[in-house]
């Protein structure tokens, strides 16, 4: 196969796919083709058995500060309007409650100074905080067994969206190519990417694309692509495998998170029923550090040593990484989790924080559960990068890892179609007004949902508020 387009996009997951639907349905761009190396859409980090299945909206991701959150927040909301927009038989996502739980006295001050004095309170309407006799009848099994004299709060929401990015993708894909402009490409790897006079030529194993623009979406690989480019040779990456604990019960009605450490780049432990099947309890991520691009692939682990560089930058970066006095115990610690016999009896009082109740026999490792998910390492600062991991070059450009992942792809896809509109010299135009009215035009707020009425307890907001700050029953 060959063709000639305005824009090829690299990668089928839920970065790419995003792109390709705001490009197809809302610019004139004449043509687009999508270029995925799987034989299938989302095979490999979109795969709802991947993920962590979570909308981060920022507002129980107590890592991040006011500002953070004020970004993650519209991206979070695009997606989540899209999905109420066109997922109405619950095939993409579900909806449930939400919620970060504080346990002991130093814990509930730090939750309630995030919510009162911080700001998030404000930011988010829905947010409230709820007391131990609510948490009980909204998640029973996070209260059952717990010291009746050790104080909690929790911050909950009814915008406990959990999602299969596998299969939002898809969807992307499918109104994508509803337009004519538009052609998608699966089991065709990128074999070199060449820049010419007129844009690029990407070389593949089924034949070859020349564009004017390029977006390279492909994950950990992408970088890869980068360094061959000559883009991005002062940055590495810190693969990080997450995996999960199964319970066969139901044993949470929604998501419950714990409190994040804020120097941590990877999630606190939480518990949440599966998006498709609520009986299945899942408790995670896990983060262990792999010298791999992809799970389980053995094949990709010299793609890590082609981005790690096996330079002197590289090892001091790692070095001064792994060095760090919270990081280090951290990584150490994940590492234990994969073990036979060990690993659960070392994860146990991880899941306990969240339901109390929850003995060894309850949990087991689930099997095929959990991607890699790249840490931006800093060569030049010796440092993690925490942030979004975007490389803008000539013609092109490099999604890394937009942070914080597929909850913001709808915003990063906006993004970028403008920048993909400025190389293509601005012959084309993007109607942002219409994308906003596809996504986050359907957002539910709250004075469409009545969130000031009265509650799961049926307690009123304010009056929930007020028993939580109380300090519990």
């Amino acid at each position: 196969m060959t063709g000639k387009y305005d824009l090829v996009i690299v990668g089928g997951g839920i970065s790419g796919a995003s792109l390709l639907y705001t490009t197809a349905k809302f610019t004139d761009i004449d043509s687009i083709a999508l270029i995925e190396k799987e034989s299938e859409l989302a095979a490999i980090n979109s795969h709802h058995t991947n993920n962590s299945q979570t909308l981060h909206f920022g507002d129980i991701e107590t890592n991040y500060t006011l500002e953070k959150a004020e970004e993650v927040k519209e991206g979070a909301e695009l997606l989540a309007g899209y999905l109420e927009n066109y997922d109405d038989g619950r095939e993409m996502h579900a909806k449930r409650s939400k919620m970060v739980l504080a346990v002991g006295e130093e814990e509930v001050q730090e939750l309630e100074e995030r919510y009162h004095e911080d700001g998030f309170g404000d930011l988010f309407p829905k947010l409230r905080p709820i007391g131990r006799q609510e948490m009980a009848e909204i998640e029973p099994k996070v209260v059952e067994g717990r010291d009746e004299d050790v104080e909690m709060l929790a911050l909950q929401t009814p915008d406990g969206y959990v999602v299969d990015y596998g299969e939002t993708t898809k969807s992307f894909v499918e109104r994508a190519e509803e337009e004519a402009a538009v052609d998608v490409y699966t089991g065709t790897e990128v074999t070199d990417i060449t820049p010419t006079l007129d844009g690029y030529t990407i070389a593949t194993e089924n034949g070859r694309f020349d564009c004017e623009a390029t977006v390279v979406a492909a994950g950990s690989h992408s970088l890869q692509i980068a360094q061959e480019l000559g883009y991005g040779e002062d940055l590495s990456l810190l693969p990080v495998a997450g995996s999960f604990f199964l319970a066969d019960e139901g044993l949470l009605n929604g998501k419950v998170y714990t409190l994040q450490m804020k120097k941590l780049p990877f999630a606190a432990v939480h518990g949440d029923a599966d998006v498709h099947d609520p009986g299945i309890t899942r408790f995670g991520p896990t983060a262990k550090v792999v010298p791999a691009l992809e799970r389980g692939r053995i094949s990709t682990v010299g793609d890590f040593l082609d981005v790690f560089g096996m330079n002197l930058d590289s090892l001091l970066s790692y070095g001064n990484i792994m060095a760090d006095r919270i990081l280090l115990p951290f990584v150490l610690e994940n590492l234990l989790y994969d073990l036979p016999e060990v690993g659960p009896r070392q994860f146990l009082p991880d899941v306990q924080k969240v339901v109390p109740s929850v003995e060894l026999d309850d949990i087991e490792r689930a099997e095929g559960y959990g991607g890699v998910r790249p840490q931006i390492v800093d060569t030049s600062e010796k440092s993690l990068d925490m942030g979004e991991a975007k490389i803008v070059g000539d013609d092109v450009i490099f999604n890394i890892t937009p942070s914080p992942g597929a909850s913001t792809c709808l915003k990063n896809a906006m993004q970028d179609t403008y920048t993909v509109l400025e190389f293509l010299d601005g012959e084309y135009e993007f109607d942002e007004e219409a994308f906003r009215s596809d996504t986050i035009g359907n957002f539910p707020r709250p004075e469409d949902s009545a969130v000031s009425g009265p509650s799961a307890s049926g307690t009123t907001d304010a009056e929930a508020a007020g028993d939580a700050a109380a300090t519990d029953d």
